[in-house]
């Protein structure tokens, strides 16, 4: 048994450091002087510290604060957008009686299999007709589009877990189909919603793509584009590693912030409505 327990924690303690080197790699390529970030073969432990890096990513165009606004904002929209449109969505298919509503739970699950790359063009040309290009609003309703089926299968499942009987005590205490979801299912289910959010957060602030094709004015360019653009922003046109690893880095903080803070409720989220 004490084997056992070893060879587990070995095994952990090898798949922590394998996920965990990168992003050590990448905190320390990013204090680096410049001349030392771009030396080859590359020094793995700086020889002295420089927050050179992220001073020339904070002046980057239209500076960074501009940058980190719109991902937030456009994380935000994101995450408004979707729990408004998929616990209605979630709370009608998992207790009301309407005809048909496994198989227009599985056409809505279809949506799944469909690349998003796919819907870009169509969605990219509809915006530009209602000026919905080059603005948060835009970009968050294109990544509501790719988290929608996802977050509609993970609250689906979670309110169909809620007990019968509490909402049907709710509606003999004369309580209606929205102070019932309000009161009984959105209570007990707060595991699936931050769930919902935690997903659509990461998805948005790490979506380039979509974004990509979205937005051309820089001013509303998010995170991802601007770092895109500032790996080649050396006099010679080669990559600045410093301050794409100083972008990484401050890239990287925000998700793993959110997801620490709200991992007991990830973890019971997913599992949610798995076992009855």
């Amino acid at each position: 048994m004490r084997r056992t327990r070893y060879l587990v924690g070995a095994v952990c303690v090898v798949v922590c450091t394998v996920m965990l080197l990168p992003l050590v790699m990448s905190l320390l390529a990013s204090v680096k002087p410049t001349q030392e970030a771009a030396a080859t073969p590359p020094t793995y432990v700086p020889h002295a510290v420089s927050l050179d890096s992220y001073s020339r990513l904070w002046d980057y165009q239209q500076g960074l604060p501009t940058y980190l606004a719109n991902s937030f904002g456009t994380a935000m929209l994101t995450i408004a957008i979707t729990l408004l449109l998929t616990v209605p969505a979630a709370y009608a298919l998992a207790q009301f009686p309407i005809p048909l509503k496994e198989v227009l739970f599985v056409i809505l699950l279809l949506a799944l299999i469909v690349p998003y790359q796919a819907l870009l063009t169509p969605m990219f040309l509809m915006f530009a007709r209602i000026g919905l290009t080059n603005t948060l609003l835009g970009l968050a309703i294109l990544h509501t589009t790719i988290q929608l089926p996802f977050s509609l299968y993970i609250l689906r499942n979670s309110f169909s877990a809620v007990p019968r009987e509490l909402a049907e005590a709710a509606i003999v205490d004369g309580a209606s189909s929205w102070q019932v979801l309000r009161r009984v299912f959105l209570p007990s289910s707060v595991p699936a919603v931050v769930t919902v959010a935690l997903f659509a957060f990461i998805m948005s602030w790490n979506e380039f793509l979509g974004a990509l094709v979205m937005m051309s004015k820089g001013s509303t360019f998010t995170l991802p584009l601007i770092l895109a653009a500032a790996r080649t922003e050396t006099s010679l046109g080669g990559t600045d590693w410093g301050m794409l690893q100083a972008g990484i880095t401050i890239s990287i903080l925000p998700c793993v912030l959110v997801y620490l803070l709200l991992q007991r409720y990830y973890v019971s989220g997913l599992m949610s409505g798995a076992v009855k």
